[in-house]
């Protein structure tokens, strides 16, 4: 299991916030068509006899069960399944297995986590998403801080935290693609504790932030109501974000894998918590929060430049190997999570985890902080600090410089075929032979003949006057 890159502070118990992406990943067996999926059983006598019925039911074939006692509720029963699927029949299987955990408000399936996705189309290679709507069947692999908390979480021993947090687990669990977010009434003491958050950033923003997170933060509070005493509905941020620059958001439980959280990414799409880190540490969270998610990446998400940087970071991801996975969310880790940039002749925060952390940020751009040029083929192997502020950070002259670097870097990794997005089907097309390619040309000229036929009018226009 991956674990967190997010700790305590040595000073004053801040958080170094940042996106759970680190060396260790979770081990798969993609590509053979193996499928692991993890539900929670209700103690009732023909409990697992309904619940295997519904495998037989999508003709799957099944070849290793386990059982164990949950420990989240006494009451219950975790089951392991391993069987055999294709693409259609593991969807079908989840959305039936879901189904059945609501059923006239007496489920006996309560949770359903998928852990390993079924067989690529692509052999030998990892499957991934390719479509938006696949992302469904990798958001809820959710591998730490989900509805369960760790002893040293400052809110393991509030039921009252517990409990609502298995709320925001249930809210995003249960979503799906299309559908609008679910609004949620945060509690007084929730908005108290993003006051302060809220309160402390803005004092540093206006002399440490980048110009263009300083462009978007007045537009999130016109539009998506952000204030010290708000914290804005992710549905208002997600349709912001979708006309600024094609973003969405997506609810998400907790920590995703590397893999997982950069194929969201790959398609536009930010996984982002909705809970609240607990009261009683406002500048402390071992998990990326809302107040995290939104005012560290959401401003910069506006951005078009920015967007299409991320973007290109979760391309680079699909069907990419493990080792390459963990390259690019290094990589992640130390530009939108931890980057810097050159503006005015000064260094500038863009990175969400020093925009959301005050004691590093004013650490990141202080003399004592040791800064480096950023170069993917040396940042890709630089170790990404847990319990500490970050022993190197990296600067870009631009986001357009850091895209086009990644984009080289991108070429280098050992991937059998490329990536095309396609914008207007939000889908992902693999060209790995001349007939994909030549559809890819044929695109092409049709953008430069509209860009020789606007060239062509204005010099007409230019000559008339």
């Amino acid at each position: 299991i991956q674990r967190s890159m997010y700790a305590r502070k040595s000073e004053g118990k801040e958080l170094r916030r940042g996106r759970s992406l680190d060396n260790r990943t979770v081990s798969s067996s993609f590509g053979r068509g193996s499928t692991t999926i993890i539900f929670t059983l209700k103690n009732e006598v023909g409990g697992l006899i309904k619940a295997l019925k519904l495998f037989q039911e999508k003709h799957v074939n099944l070849i290793h069960i386990e059982s164990r006692k949950s420990k989240r509720r006494n009451s219950d029963f975790e089951i392991f399944v391993d069987c055999h699927t294709d693409h259609e029949q593991f969807k079908e299987l989840t959305e039936l297995l879901r189904k059945h955990t609501d059923i006239d408000g007496t489920p006996f399936i309560s949770q359903v986590c998928v852990c390993l996705d079924c067989v690529s189309d692509v052999p030998g290679v990892p499957w991934f998403p390719k479509k938006i709507s696949d992302l469904d069947l990798c958001a809820n692999r959710v591998l730490m801080y989900g509805s369960e908390l760790d002893a040293d979480h400052p809110g393991f021993k509030d039921n009252i935290y517990r409990k609502r947090r298995q709320y925001f687990s249930d809210l995003a669990v249960n979503y799906k693609h299309g559908e609008p977010i679910p609004r949620v009434d945060y509690t007084a003491e929730e908005v108290r504790t993003w006051g302060v958050v809220f309160r402390e950033l803005h004092k540093l923003y206006p002399s440490h932030a980048c110009r263009e997170y300083l462009k978007n933060l007045p537009l999130l509070t016109k539009y998506c109501k952000y204030s010290e005493d708000n914290i804005p509905q992710l549905e208002d941020v997600s349709h912001f974000l979708k006309e600024c620059s094609g973003f969405i958001i997506r609810p998400v439980a907790g920590y995703l894998s590397p893999r997982d959280f950069l194929a969201g990414l790959a398609f536009r799409v930010f996984h982002c918590t909705q809970y609240v880190r607990h009261s009683s540490e406002p500048l402390y969270t071992p998990e990326p929060d809302t107040c995290h998610e939104l005012l560290g990446h959401v401003p910069l998400l506006a951005e078009p430049s920015f967007a299409q940087f991320s973007q290109e970071l979760g391309l680079a991801s699909l069907g990419a190997s493990d080792d390459d996975v963990n390259k690019l969310a290094t990589c992640y880790f130390f530009t939108v999570e931890f980057g810097l940039c050159k503006q005015d002749g000064r260094l500038r925060a863009y990175g969400a985890g020093l925009l959301s952390s005050v004691s590093e940020l004013q650490h990141a751009l202080s003399s004592s902080a040791n800064i480096l040029p950023f170069d993917p083929t040396v940042t890709c192997n630089q170790e990404c600090m847990i319990t500490t502020f970050q022993h190197v950070y990296y600067v870009a002259d631009s986001f357009e410089e850091a895209k086009n670097k990644m984009r080289e870097f991108a070429k280098t990794l050992r991937r059998p075929f490329t990536i095309r997005y396609d914008p207007y089907t939000q889908s992902v097309d693999v060209l790995e032979d001349t007939n994909n390619i030549n559809s890819m040309v044929k695109d092409i000229r049709h953008e430069l003949d509209i860009v020789e036929d606007a060239l062509n009018r204005l010099s007409k226009k230019l000559q008339s006057v």
